[in-house]
C-alpha cells in the first residue's frame, strides 16, 4: 500500500490549506461565505432589487458553446497579451471595489500587491478603504506595477480634480469613469442587514457577527475603516455605505466626459452598460477604452448582460479601441468567450474578492491562478495557440446554445 499510495502532507497553517483546497471560482465563494460575517458577505455577494441581472450575467457566458479545432500544435500556448500598449502574461484586469478592507485587512494593498506581481493592472476605487497614496507605497517594491484609478464623478468638482492630481502624480495611468452610479442601486442585501458606515446593526446581525470572531480580530488589529480617498472631510465620515452615492453628481452628461478629457493626462475608459450609439459617442469625445459593465448587477437590476454587448459594439467603434468586459466572469473560459466575440480584456470582480474574504491577498493570488489556469488550458483544447489566434478566428469557434 505504501508503494501504491502517499499520503499528502498535512498543510498546518489554515488560510493556506483552506486556499489549497479551493480549485475554482465556486470554491472560493464557499470558503469565503465560511470566513466573513455575513453582512459582509452579502455586501460582495448580493447585487439590486431581485437580483436578476447577476445571475444574467452568468449564464449569459453560458449560453455559448465551443466548436473546438482540432490537430493544431498548442505545446507552446502562449495567453500573453497587451492592454493599452502594456504586457500582461494573460488579457485580464482587476477591476474596482468599495470599502475592500472591510473584506479582509489585506484589502486594496492586498489586491494590488497580487495584481502587479501576476503582471496585472488593478483599478483602485473612489470609494476605496485604502488611499491613492498607500496603495502606490504598497506595490512600489514590485516590478512594472500598473495601476488604475476608477472615478465616480463627485458632486464637489475640486474633490474629482484633488483625485485626479493626486491619482496620475503617484503613478496610476488609466483612469476609469464609472457612468451607471447617478444614484445608488437598490441593494436589498445592504439594507436588511444595515450594513453602513458606521454600523447599524440589527440583533439578527449583530448575532451573525459575532459568529465569526476571527474576523473581528482581523479587522480591529488594523487602522479604522473610513472612504481614505477623502480622509479629513466631515461628509465622509458620517456616510452610509448605501449613501455613499449622494456625493455623487447625477446630472454628470458627456461634456462632463469631455472635461474630464482635457483634464486627465492618461488613457481614459468609460466604464458602464454602454450600448452601441453611446460607444461612439465615448470615442468621438476622446475615450481611449471602454469597458462594459452593469455593475455586477449592483446596480440597475434587469440591465443587458455586457457580454451581449461585446460583438456589436466592437463592429461599432472598430479595431483601434481598447474594449474590456467585466460582470459575470467566473471561469477563465468566460474570458475566452469575451475574446473569441471581440473584447481585448475580461476584467475581474467578485472572483478575485471571494478570494479575499477566503484568505486574504493570498486568496486574491489563488483567484488569478484558477483563472488564468482555466484560461490556458481552455485555449490549448480549443486547438488554440496564442491571444491573437484567439481574437481573429474566435467567431469560428462559438456556436450559441438553444437552451
Amino acid at each position: 500500500m505504501r508503494k501504491l499510495v502517499r499520503m499528502r502532507p498535512v498543510e498546518l497553517d489554515p488560510a493556506r490549506r483552506r486556499l489549497a483546497a479551493c480549485h475554482d471560482i465556486g470554491d472560493l465563494r464557499r470558503a469565503a461565505r465560511r470566513q466573513i460575517p455575513q453582512p459582509v458577505f452579502d455586501y460582495v455577494d448580493g447585487a439590486a432589487d431581485e437580483e436578476q441581472a447577476v445571475h444574467a450575467n452568468v449564464a449569459a457566458f453560458r449560453q455559448w458553446r465551443f466548436l473546438p479545432r482540432v490537430l493544431t500544435d498548442v505545446s507552446a500556448a502562449d495567453t500573453s497579451s497587451s492592454i493599452f500598449g502594456s504586457p500582461v502574461p494573460l488579457p485580464l484586469a482587476l477591476g474596482p471595489a468599495g470599502y475592500t478592507r472591510m473584506l479582509h485587512p489585506d484589502g486594496e494593498s492586498g489586491a494590488a500587491r497580487s495584481a502587479a506581481r501576476h503582471g496585472l493592472p488593478y483599478t483602485l476605487s473612489t470609494m476605496a478603504a485604502t488611499g491613492i497614496e498607500e496603495v502606490a507605497a504598497a506595490v512600489s517594491g514590485l516590478p512594472s506595477p500598473d495601476l488604475w484609478f476608477q472615478l465616480y464623478v463627485l458632486k464637489d468638482r475640486a474633490q474629482v480634480q484633488d483625485l485626479l492630481d493626486r491619482a496620475w502624480g503617484n503613478g496610476y495611468r488609466v483612469l476609469v469613469v464609472t457612468v451607471d452610479t447617478m444614484v445608488a442601486g437598490n441593494r436589498i442585501r445592504d439594507k436588511r442587514n444595515g450594513l453602513s458606515i458606521p454600523p447599524e446593526l440589527s440583533l439578527q446581525t449583530v448575532l451573525q457577527v459575532a459568529s465569526r470572531p476571527a474576523y473581528w480580530y482581523r479587522l480591529l488589529r488594523g487602522p479604522a475603516l473610513d472612504f481614505a480617498n477623502f480622509a479629513g472631510r466631515p461628509q465622509a465620515n458620517r456616510t452610509t455605505i448605501m449613501q455613499s452615492a449622494e456625493f455623487f453628481d447625477p446630472a454628470i452628461n458627456w461634456d462632463t466626459i469631455d472635461d474630464l478629457r482635457s483634464r486627465w493626462p492618461g488613457k481614459l475608459v468609460i466604464k458602464g452598460p454602454v450600448g452601441v450609439a453611446d460607444a461612439q459617442r465615448a470615442v468621438e469625445v476622446g475615450a481611449d477604452g471602454i469597458q462594459l459593465s452593469n455593475h455586477g448587477g449592483r446596480q440597475l437590476d434587469r440591465a443587458i448582460p455586457p457580454v451581449e454587448l461585446i460583438a456589436p459594439v466592437r463592429e461599432a467603434v472598430g479595431p483601434s479601441v481598447t474594449i474590456m468586459v467585466d460582470s459575470g466572469i467566473r471561469h477563465g473560459a468566460d474570458v475566452v468567450v469575451a475574446l473569441a466575440l471581440g473584447a481585448d480584456a475580461g476584467v475581474l470582480g467578485r472572483a478575485y474578492l471571494y478570494g479575499l474574504m477566503a484568505g486574504g491577498e493570498a486568496g486574491a493570488d489563488r483567484a488569478i491562478e484558477i483563472i488564468a489556469a482555466q484560461f490556458k488550458a481552455t485555449m490549448q483544447l480549443l486547438g488554440i495557440a496564442s491571444v491573437g489566434e484567439l481574437r481573429k478566428h474566435g467567431r469560428e469557434l462559438l456556436a450559441a446554445s438553444s437552451s
